[in-house]
């Protein structure tokens, strides 16, 4: 749909793409200034863009992605039934003792799961069963999960752009591109390990004096028992099975053509439905609002808001604006081209949905290629779309999806996640990250 469909009369008749901006400008100001709860501004963001005639109602229901909402809250959901058979405790265990409880070895070995499961799996889904897992960790040891909860959020997003299935954007691209999964184990995946050394280094430099366990905290875990970590076998074998069913579901999807959020949404009710399957009402009733009061509400929520405020501007052609802005400036040069693409998808989606930004980007591109020399001679740009719009989202707080549910879990948990302190670590480890894809960009296909 375009613009002029879902834009009624502004208020006071102004420019919409100016309005949008401002209202969009300011939510995020207020999201940064971290004065009042985020959901609460991404929703009051929303209702602005429909209350100021941005959008109707019905255009913003349309501008909510419901896949990640679902794919969220039934992943919350089996999440949250799993953890109660002890499972996650029996990892937290097996991980500290495989290094001795060295924070360093823990912060390596989860880093490299984080970052395998994203190439395979989605990313937020790995953060989902992760970051529980961390949490338990340096709550045992008593040391800050800062890096920790830090790390897991760089190695998902660095990880799922490895791989065509490991992010959205990559398989927008691949769809309109005609790529593969193999094109992108070739393309991508190379330079994936060295990003990941890069920004690992840093994370521990930075958190170094923190990242020391007692002697006798180590001795400890080192004492515990992760067979005994499990206390109920029946559940976590129901929960393990239904896992299983709902990973072969995302990993089928191209040939089932299901989307991901009716697989979790539907893996989430066999499991609630196994768990409680012979059970008393009332004791149904209580492990199903147990279950349901797991969800990270406002994570769900701020989602939704940020949906709607994305789309305003969108629709009112502020991204179109800068796409088109990053494009024409090149002069039509393909070296200039791949690395203007590289740099603005990585600043834009560092604060701005990047599944909007590159379902803009992909007709220009593609729009290109008769004036380059076809196809095939383009191919730089789409990995330079790949890498910047997937490692851009490591920037801010809000640049990618995982690492507001990693910050939402962490909130439960009572280690909130501030905005501008993300800020300040994550933004230079993103430049860095694009300065070295960069690099590969240039040595590989640009000179």
């Amino acid at each position: 749909m375009n613009s002029e469909t879902h834009i009624i009369h502004t208020l006071f008749g102004m420019n919409p793409m100016w309005l949008a901006t401002a209202i969009f400008i300011a939510t995020y100001a207020v999201i940064i200034s971290e004065r009042i709860n985020r959901a609460i501004v991404a929703l009051l963001g929303g209702g602005l863009m429909i209350l100021c005639g941005i959008l109707t109602q019905e255009a913003a229901i349309h501008g909510i992605d419901f896949n990640t909402l679902g794919l969220l809250i039934g992943m919350m959901v089996i999440v949250s039934i799993t953890k109660k058979s002890g499972v996650f405790q029996f990892v937290a265990i097996w991980i500290a003792k495989k290094v001795e409880a060295r924070p360093v070895g823990i912060l390596v070995m989860m880093s490299l799961v984080t970052a395998t499961f994203s190439a395979l799996l989605d990313n937020v889904t790995t953060v989902l069963l992760v970051t529980p897992v961390l949490l338990l960790i340096t709550e045992e040891l008593k040391i800050k999960p800062y890096p920790f909860l830090f790390a897991v959020i760089f190695m998902s997003n660095i990880g799922g752009t490895a791989t065509l299935i490991g992010d959205p954007p990559n398989i927008m691209i691949g769809s309109a591109a005609g790529l593969t999964f193999n094109d992108f184990l070739l393309h991508l995946t190379p330079i994936i390990p060295l990003i990941s050394l890069a920004t690992l280094l840093p994370i521990w430099w930075y958190w170094r004096k923190d990242m020391v366990a007692l002697p006798e905290d180590r001795a400890r875990v080192m004492r515990f028992n992760e067979i005994e970590a499990i206390t109920d076998w029946k559940l976590l074998k129901q929960a393990s099975l239904v896992f299983a069913l709902v990973i072969a579901g995302f990993m089928l999807h191209g040939v089932l053509h299901i989307e991901p959020a009716t697989t979790a949404m539907f893996g989430a009710a066999t499991l609630l439905l196994l768990e409680n399957f012979g059970s008393d009402p009332e004791t149904q009733t209580k492990r199903v609002h147990h279950a349901l009061t797991e969800v990270e509400w406002i994570t769900l929520f701020f989602f939704i808001g940020l949906f709607i405020a994305v789309y305003g501007i969108e629709q009112a052609g502020l991204i179109a604006a800068m796409a088109h802005g990053l494009l024409s400036f090149t002069g039509g040069d393909l070296t200039t081209t791949a690395l203007s693409i590289l740099w603005g998808s990585a600043i834009a989606s560092a604060f701005v949905d990047n599944i909007p930004f590159v379902a803009t980007m992909i007709p220009l591109i593609k729009s290109m290629a008769p004036a380059m020399g076809g196809e095939q001679a383009i191919m730089p740009l789409w990995w330079a779309l790949s890498l910047g719009a997937c490692l851009g989202g490591n920037g801010t707080l809000v640049g990618a999806s995982a690492n507001l549910v990693v910050a939402g879990i962490a909130e439960h948990a009572g280690a909130p996640i501030r905005f501008a302190t993300f800020l300040k670590v994550a933004f230079p480890l993103m430049l860095l990250s694009i300065l070295i894809s960069h690099a590969y960009l240039y040595f590989r296909y640009l000179m």
